[in-house]
């Protein structure tokens, strides 16, 4: 039988990453530097770190094995229709200590005719951030190729970036096609399609623990990289007091901002999809299935499709995340 579930945190650790997310209690795999850890995927069915079920009956099945047994009343009829036992969206927790390089990500076509594999647009909401911590996010003017190509060759592409300080609370759309950064002291959920490709563009001149550059991928982040800016990159909106408002929605994922000061019932039987909450400020209790679930800063849940209602009651923040039909 399904219940809310919550998931083993996979954890990455990465050359820019900090040690937030270890301070916050994420367990540390063995061999993995407690210094280092940029990433916790939260929810993912992706093979290179697919969530495994932290507790109940169900602990230990991957969200794989659960989706193949439960089909539709675990993911939505819809959403299984479509993506089969492939979960289509990837929740992460990402803490910088370092500058990310200089990056694209594909389009689901050019992905798919170069890797088979999905594309990556994503969004972020920032839980986050020191004072000088900032994102580069998209061109601040067009380029032409020939001025984009002189750009990367001189290794000046970050002077054409939008360089933005960040606050708690803002929110931020990255498209596939978008060339972007995330800098050092800043931490944010990322909600993106379930995909790893990222095209590196420049990489600050850093060297990986072995003293080697780390690889760039110049000629594929050139068809695929938009060299005109995009509009509404900034998706902040003001929270509803126990309500959801919209910060994006697609058609690889919708992204609620949920503020509950007490408590908020939700009705989800015409959702036909399955419902991840990620808390990013606060503590509340989640009441569904006939099981109460507590859920602080920085853990997700997992709510089952065949659920119809929900109880959420306390004090926070949450990112709801959804398959719209």
């Amino acid at each position: 039988m399904l219940y809310p579930l919550k998931f083993e945190p996979v954890l990455k650790e990465m050359v820019w990453g900090g040690e937030r997310l270890v301070k916050v209690g994420k367990r540390v795999p063995k061999g993995l530097s407690p210094r280092h850890i940029g990433e916790s995927w939260e929810i993912s069915g992706m093979e290179e770190g697919e969530s495994v079920v932290a507790e109940g009956p169900l602990a230990d099945n991957t969200l794989a094995e659960l989706t193949e047994v439960y089909m539709g009343d675990l993911v939505g009829d819809r959403v299984y229709e479509k993506y089969g036992l492939d979960f289509p969206v990837l929740m992460k927790i990402i803490d910088t200590r370092d500058r990310l390089s200089i990056q694209v990500h594909p389009t689901d076509e050019f992905a798919e005719q170069m890797h088979s594999a999905r594309g990556k647009t994503e969004m972020w909401y920032i839980i986050d951030s020191e004072p000088e911590g900032a994102i580069y996010l998209d061109l601040h003017h067009s380029l032409t190729e020939d001025e984009y190509d002189e750009a990367v060759e001189n290794n000046t592409i970050a002077d054409h970036l939008t360089k933005r300080l960040v606050h708690k609370g803002e929110a931020f759309l990255v498209p596939a096609g978008t060339i972007h950064s995330i800098g050092g002291g800043v931490l944010l959920a990322e909600i993106q399609e379930p995909s790893n490709i990222t095209y590196r563009i420049y990489d600050w001149g850093r060297l990986d623990r072995n003293g080697h550059p780390r690889e760039l991928h110049t000629a594929l982040a050139a068809e695929v990289v938009n060299l005109t800016p995009a509009e509404n990159l900034n998706i902040t909106k003001a929270p509803l007091r126990n309500g959801a408002v919209e910060l994006h929605s697609c058609e690889q994922f919708t992204t609620n901002l949920v503020e509950v000061d007490g408590a908020i019932e939700l009705d989800y039987a015409p959702l036909d999809s399955f419902v991840a909450y990620m808390c990013v400020e606060g503590e509340v209790t989640i009441k569904s299935m006939g099981e109460s679930v507590t859920l602080s800063s920085l853990e997700t849940i997992l709510i089952p499709a065949e659920a119809t209602d929900l109880l959420i009651t306390g004090k926070g923040k949450l990112l709801e995340v959804f398959v719209k039909a």
